[in-house]
């Protein structure tokens, strides 16, 4: 499901909570809420809201240490396409083939995992494996004449591997998610017992309705931005692809 979907899903759960506590008060001997009954069920939200706010606060950390992770690859990855870039311009026009195809398959890139338009992004890419796999064979084959150029020819060796290396990482951690599922489960049954609680303890009129449906719209927004972050190429909350459009911009250079 899309993070909008889970997020109308928490609001219809968290606020059919608060209607249906509303709903047991009428049918409760008024005994049943009021004095110790009432201070006990008090307590008991206020361990359960506890609880569930220590482990929304897990997940906001979950979710941000992924986006970071993500973000921080791409920005290593924009740096060393721009250090490839200039070793094998140094190298000499020998690269030259090398660093168009570099640019080009940079390019690629940036315009399928940032699509311009509403088309879907397309990160696992057989042309991106491909020439990211080509770029390091066309760099393995070149015939380094001086011993400056085999030095060369072996940084860029290595910074290209690293590149690999960091969109594997970058794939991996794409592919799945940092939010386990059972904890959003609880999380969300916590806040409908939290919100039903507050429904049977207050009088059923229209202003506590609003102000219950407010604030079960505010924790849907929460889980709908820790859910965003969890998908960082995807949605409203994205890594931005401004490193590697700089990158570009510094490629192909004399």
């Amino acid at each position: 499901m899309s993070p909008q979907a889970i997020a109308v899903v928490v609001f219809a759960c968290v606020f059919g909570g608060a209607l249906l506590g509303m709903l047991i008060r009428s049918w409760l001997p008024a005994h049943h809420v009021s004095g110790d009954a009432r201070d006990v069920m008090k307590l008991g939200i206020g361990l359960i809201a506890t609880t569930t706010a220590l482990v929304l606060g897990l997940l906001t950390a979950s979710a941000k240490s992924a986006f970071d992770t993500e973000n921080a690859e791409i920005r290593s990855s924009a740096a060393n396409l721009v250090v490839l870039d200039r070793t094998l311009a140094q190298y000499g026009p020998e690269a030259a083939p090398v660093r168009a195809m570099l640019k080009e398959v940079v390019a690629k890139r940036i315009d399928l995992t940032w699509p311009p338009d509403d088309r879907p992004v397309h990160m696992d890419s057989a042309e991106l494996r491909h020439g990211g796999e080509a770029i390091e064979q066309s760099i393995r084959v070149l015939q380094p004449s001086t011993d400056t150029q085999r030095v060369l020819q072996a940084k860029a060796v290595a910074v290209v591997s690293d590149l690999l290396k960091s969109r594997w990482i970058v794939m991996g951690q794409a592919a799945g998610s940092s939010i386990p599922v059972p904890f959003l489960i609880v999380v969300v049954f916590w806040l409908s017992v939290i919100f039903a609680c507050f429904g049977a303890l207050a009088p059923a009129n229209a202003t506590l309705a609003a102000v219950l449906g407010l604030s079960a719209l505010s924790v849907a927004a929460a889980v709908f931005l820790i859910l965003e972050m969890d998908h960082p190429f995807g949605g409203m909350i994205r890594v931005s692809a401004e490193p590697l459009r700089y990158a570009l911009s510094q490629m192909g250079g004399g």
